[in-house]
């Protein structure tokens, strides 16, 4: 007496039957939890994608039929929008697309000249500056140049940062 008994298979130089069936259930429902669990958390949290940094963009030639039928393009500083206005003959602006309220795509208004936030009708001039609603700052202008590519063809857009 005084010898306490363990069982056969429960030692743990000999885990025996038991134990593999406690280490495969244990390593089964942690298989399980990682299959589900990495991809809800891929979903949640999407990759990061690196902003190429750019410093211009051409935007077409000057002929563009978008900005000769409305007046005006988005187009896409790394991941900045950015809105290109043909304000008239020879005269383009560009403007951060993004409005200064709550970063709202903005838009060109055409006849009233104005560039145009639909979330809270903010308006903006021609020169960035807020007109009308609740924008706090006027936009972020860019600089505009006209390329010459080759002779005999229109010239180029390119906005780059001011």
């Amino acid at each position: 007496m005084g010898t306490s008994q363990v069982p056969h298979g429960d030692s743990p130089a000999d885990p025996g039957r038991r134990g593999f069936i406690n280490w495969f259930l244990g390593t089964s429902i942690g298989a399980l939890f990682a299959s589900v669990a990495y991809p809800v958390l891929r979903f949640v949290s999407p990759p990061e994608i690196p902003e190429a940094s750019m410093n211009q963009v051409e935007a077409g030639p000057i002929n563009d039929p978008e900005l000769l039928e409305i007046g005006y393009k988005i187009l896409r500083f790394g991941a900045e929008p950015v809105i290109l206005i043909r304000g008239g003959e020879g005269d383009f602006r560009a403007f951060a697309a993004t409005c200064t309220h709550l970063d709202c795509i903005v838009e060109y208004h055409k006849d009233k000249k104005r560039i145009w936030c639909n979330c809270h009708n903010g308006e903006y001039n021609l020169s960035g500056q807020q007109v009308a609603g609740p924008p706090p700052r006027p936009l972020e202008s860019f600089k505009v140049d006209l390329v010459v590519k080759a002779v005999g063809e229109p010239e180029h857009i390119v906005v780059s940062r001011a």
